[in-house]
C-alpha cells in the first residue's frame, strides 16, 4: 500500500496497539484531535481514552508518567508536539529516563518511546523547528532513530515499541506528507542500528539522516550529470550507529560529506567526522566536509538559506572531488 511518512507511523501504533495491549499513547492533543499532525488520528476512538491520553500542557508530566507506566509494564508512547518543545521534559529524559537500567542493576528496564516531529521546512520559526538530535545522541542509555520515509518509520518504529530500553524516535515533520511510497500492511520491522545504502556510488559518501534524505539524493542525481558517482547513506539511527556501513563506505570511496540539518558546530556529524579521522584517515583522499545549519535561531523567513540545500551539498561535493 502507499503510505506517506505520517500515515506510516499511525498504522504502526495500530498494528502494535491490536499486537501488545500494553501499549498506550500519551500525549497533548493525542486523542481525540489526533494529534497536531494527525499522526495518531483514529486510535483514540478506536482503542478508547484509557489507552490513547490527552494530557495537560506539561511535558514533564508526559514523561514522568511514561516512565512510571513502563516501570509497571506498560509500554508507553509518548509524543511530544514539536521537538523544540522537549527542553521541559529534559531532566526527566536524561536523568530518570536514561538511566532506569543502569541504576537499577538492570533489575527494571524503561521501554518508553519518545515521538517527536523535528527540523525546519514548514514556516515554522524558531521554536517549531529545531534539531535538537544530538542532545539525545550524547546520554548514554538512549536510543535515538530518525526514519526518512514511509516503510522505514514504521519498521523502525515498530522495533522501537519493542525494544526494552528507551527510544528517541525523531519523525521529519518536512517530510510528513511530502511523497508516498509502498508500506506492506502486515507486520514486519527495519532493525535499529542498521544504515541503508539509498544510492550506490564509487567517488564520494555522503552520510545523512531524516528530513535530508531526499535532497541529498537530488544533489547526487545533479553530481551524476557532471560525471561524479554520489553513494548516499542514510544512517536512520544515530545511537547505535552502523559504524561499519560509514567506515565501509568511506574506504570505498575515499572522500565523505556529512548533511545534516542542525548547527554544523558540535552537530552530530561532528561524531562521524571524528570516527573517520580515527578509523579511516588512510583511506580518505580529501579532508572530511560537513555541510548543516548555522549558529544561529532558526530563522522564519530565510529558512531556505538555513537549511543544507542541493547547490551547498554540490559545493561541498565539489570540494572534496577538487582537493
Amino acid at each position: 500500500m502507499q503510505m506517506t511518512i505520517v500515515q506510516a507511523i499511525n498504522s504502526a501504533l495500530r498494528d502494535e496497539m491490536e499486537r501488545n495491549q500494553q501499549v498506550v499513547i500519551l500525549g497533548e492533543d493525542v486523542g481525540k484531535n489526533g494529534g497536531v499532525f494527525r499522526a495518531t488520528e483514529g486510535l483514540h476512538s478506536e482503542f478508547g481514552p484509557s489507552r490513547v491520553m490527552d494530557t495537560p500542557l506539561n511535558e514533564s508530566g508526559v514523561i514522568g508518567v511514561s516512565i512510571g507506566l513502563a516501570l509497571y509494564g506498560m509500554r508507553p508512547v509518548a509524543e511530544i508536539e514539536f521537538l523544540d518543545f522537549v527542553y521541559p521534559a529534559f531532566d526527566q529524559i536524561v536523568s530518570e529516563l536514561s538511566k532506569m537500567r543502569y541504576r537499577s542493576g538492570g533489575e527494571y528496564t524503561a521501554p518508553v518511546v519518545v515521538r517527536a516531529p523535528y527540523g525546519g521546512g514548514i514556516k515554522g520559526g524558531p521554536y517549531h523547528s529545531q534539531s535538537a538530535e544530538s542532545f539525545f545522541a550524547h546520554v548514554s542509555g538512549l536510543k535515538v532513530v530518525v526514519p526518512s520515509n514511509p516503510y522505514d518509520a514504521k519498521g523502525l518504529l515498530v522495533s522501537a515499541m519493542r525494544d526494552e530500553d528507551p527510544v528517541i524516535f525523531l519523525e521529519p515533520k518536512r517530510l510528513y506528507r511530502s511523497f508516498r511510497a509502498e508500506v506492506p500492511d502486515g507486520e514486519y520491522t527495519v532493525p535499529i542500528g542498521k544504515a541503508q545504502v539509498s544510492r550506490a556510488g564509487a567517488d564520494v559518501s555522503i552520510f545523512t539522516y531524516g528530513s535530508l534524505v531526499p535532497t541529498v539524493l537530488e544533489a547526487a542525481s545533479k553530481a551524476a550529470e557532471e560525471g561524479v558517482d554520489v553513494e548516499v547513506v542514510d544512517l536512520r539511527t544515530l545511537v547505535p550507529l552502523d559504524v561499519e556501513a560509514v567506515l565501509g563506505s568511506a574506504k570505498k570511496t575515499g572522500r565523505a560529506v556529512i548533511v545534516y540539518e542542525a548547527p554544523k558546530i558540535m552537530g552530530y556529524g561532528a561524531e562521524i567526522s571524528a570516527l573517520l579521522a580515527e578509523e579511516a584517515l588512510d583511506y580518505l583522499k580529501a579532508p572530511v566536509v560537513r555541510v548543516g545549519g548555522f549558529g544561529i535561531p532558526f530563522p522564519y523567513v530565510h529558512e531556505n538559506l538555513y537549511m543544507p540545500t542541493v547547490p551547498r551539498i554540490l559545493k561541498a561535493i565539489h570540494k572534496v572531488i577538487e582537493h
